[in-house]
């Protein structure tokens, strides 16, 4: 690489005599320029060679190729067919033969399975599912896409769409960490999936980082997630009974502090949850709250949340009912008492006044005729 540097950088100097009396970094930027804009045409060649139709039998393997399948008898019945275009490598694969071995690395999102399973029952499955393993035979284990096999057994599904790495369970997952395939995955899930490779396939901390194109300190800060985490507090992250966020900002340091109330708290979130904002503003009332209270608000945190709900209401209410004078009447209220507070104040300087004091002043004294003229026209 610096030996294809120079020669480019010496290439430079020949053409642009000029640039020999430049400095080091000005050439490095005009180097630069002129790659970017030799790049930029070799962009725009590619986008007007894949505008043409490529010949079939010129097709590379990352080419995305287009299939169509003969239609089945549930084509009949208005279902979508599924790989209407798939990248190459993707094939269909019963769905008993997937095995759900990281099922308990992920976390539940029934409004997600709910929005995929309406896109395949429209359009079919359009992003492939990836296993590890052999696809002739043998065991084909889910590696990612829980999500869309829920979704495809909800419609009706036998098969799925699946791209077959032949790779073992530990390179797949590593692969999966390194990029991202299908959606950004939860901290908890990514946790979950690290402590798979170190504790079930014998990575050590520096080989999971490298494998997953990490660095050392984010496999710990995800492993340190899952210390924090009791077991039941774990559960209902899965269950998606409590945010990821909420169970490490919240829950976890209460259950440091009194894990009693932390396992009450999550049997009462059972019955009546509350969103990751109100359990914010429930902890926070919690922390400046007595013993006394605190066991209540364990037992019933709906019930502090709907007394705040219901405070606000009635200043609202209170604030609707008297209208903009009471408003007005507490700002000149307020208004006075720092006047009088000012004027104390300056009765101990003297002129002249340092530029920031003097600014302060002024600006003060341009605001006063206005207040002036809006008192006069209401006093007449």
């Amino acid at each position: 690489m610096l030996y294809w540097y120079r020669t480019r950088l010496y290439a430079l100097h020949q053409c642009f005599p000029f640039a020999r009396r430049r400095p080091h970094r000005q050439i490095t930027a005009i180097f630069a320029a002129g790659v970017a804009l030799q790049l930029r045409a070799r962009n725009f060649c590619v986008a007007a060679a894949s505008s043409r139709a490529p010949d079939k039998a010129h097709c590379s393997e990352e080419t995305t190729v287009v299939i169509h399948n003969e239609v089945p008898d549930s084509a009949s019945a208005g279902v979508p067919v599924q790989g209407s275009s798939v990248p190459t490598g993707a094939i269909q694969i019963d769905l008993h033969r997937l095995e759900l071995a990281c099922a308990s690395t992920r976390i539940a999102n029934a409004p997600a399975v709910q929005q995929l399973t309406d896109s395949i029952r429209e359009r079919g499955q359009l992003v492939p599912c990836i296993a590890a393993g052999s696809p002739v035979g043998g065991p084909l284990v889910l590696i990612d896409g829980y999500r869309r096999v829920s979704a495809l057994r909800r419609v009706g599904f036998d098969t799925a769409l699946v791209q077959c790495w032949k790779c073992s369970v530990g390179e797949a997952i590593t692969q999966l960490l390194a990029q991202s395939c299908s959606r950004q995955f939860d901290p908890i899930e990514e946790a979950l999936l690290l402590r798979e490779l170190i504790d079930a396939h014998g990575l050590s901390l520096r080989e999971a980082a490298l494998k997953c194109a990490h660095d050392v300190s984010w496999v710990q800060r995800r492993l340190v997630l899952l210390a924090a985490l009791p077991q039941e507090l774990m559960q209902a992250v899965r269950n998606a009974q409590v945010s990821s966020w909420a169970a490490a900002r919240i829950l976890a340091p209460l259950a440091r502090a009194n894990s009693a109330h932390a396992t009450q708290l999550l049997r009462s979130l059972e019955g009546s949850p509350l969103s990751t904002r109100e359990l914010q503003t429930w902890f926070a009332h919690y922390r400046r709250a007595q013993h006394q209270q605190r066991e209540r608000m364990v037992a019933h945190p709906r019930l502090l949340i709907n007394s705040l709900h219901e405070r606000v209401s009635e200043r609202s209410a209170k604030a609707l009912r008297a209208g903009p004078e009471r408003e007005v009447i507490g700002e000149l209220r307020r208004l006075q008492a720092l006047l009088r507070c000012v004027c104390r104040h300056l009765a101990q300087l003297n002129a002249p006044l340092e530029p920031t004091l003097k600014g302060a002043c002024q600006l003060v004294h341009a605001s006063l005729p206005e207040v002036t003229t809006e008192l006069s026209r209401l006093i007449p």
